[in-house]
């Protein structure tokens, strides 16, 4: 494990509107074995407010890590990853894009807007798990994250 990560806490943003996703996703979480928390918003408003720490989210802590759907009510997943590596203060916050698009356009798109990697969504639950396990393994083991 990176001396970096070694005992810390870390918190993992999730951005997903479809309260089933929710659910598979955070416990396939729950398999993470660094310590972490999840805080979890249903759309891209909602999103982009707590990330830049507005009203009800004031007191709200950076993320380490987002997974980000694309397909989000209000704000979709593209701009909310526009709006995220735009901004000084957050592009340096690595976002996952975790969605069931496989429309190369979108793949495309995320990558333009600079997004760290793209991942469509798997139809099994083991898959699911073997793919959160991968994130942990490569996102809080192998590489070297900005601590702010």
């Amino acid at each position: 494990m990176n001396v970096k990560m070694a005992g810390t806490h870390k918190t993992i943003f999730l951005v997903e509107d479809n309260k089933a996703d929710v659910r598979l996703i955070q416990e396939a979480l729950k398999t993470i074995s660094l310590p972490h928390q999840v805080v979890t918003v249903r759309d891209g408003v909602e999103a982009i407010n707590y990330l830049r720490q507005e009203g009800e989210y004031a007191n709200a802590l950076r993320p380490d890590l987002i997974l980000l759907d694309l397909n989000l009510p209000q704000k979709n997943g593209i701009e909310v990853l526009e709006e995220i590596k735009s901004d000084p203060r957050l592009k340096s916050i690595p976002v996952i894009i975790l969605t069931t698009s496989k429309n190369q356009d979108d793949i495309f798109r995320c990558y333009h807007l600079h997004a760290n990697c793209y991942i469509t969504k798997p139809r099994n639950l083991n898959q699911l798990f073997q793919i959160i396990k991968s994130i942990e393994e490569f996102w809080f083991s192998t590489a070297t994250l900005p601590l702010e």
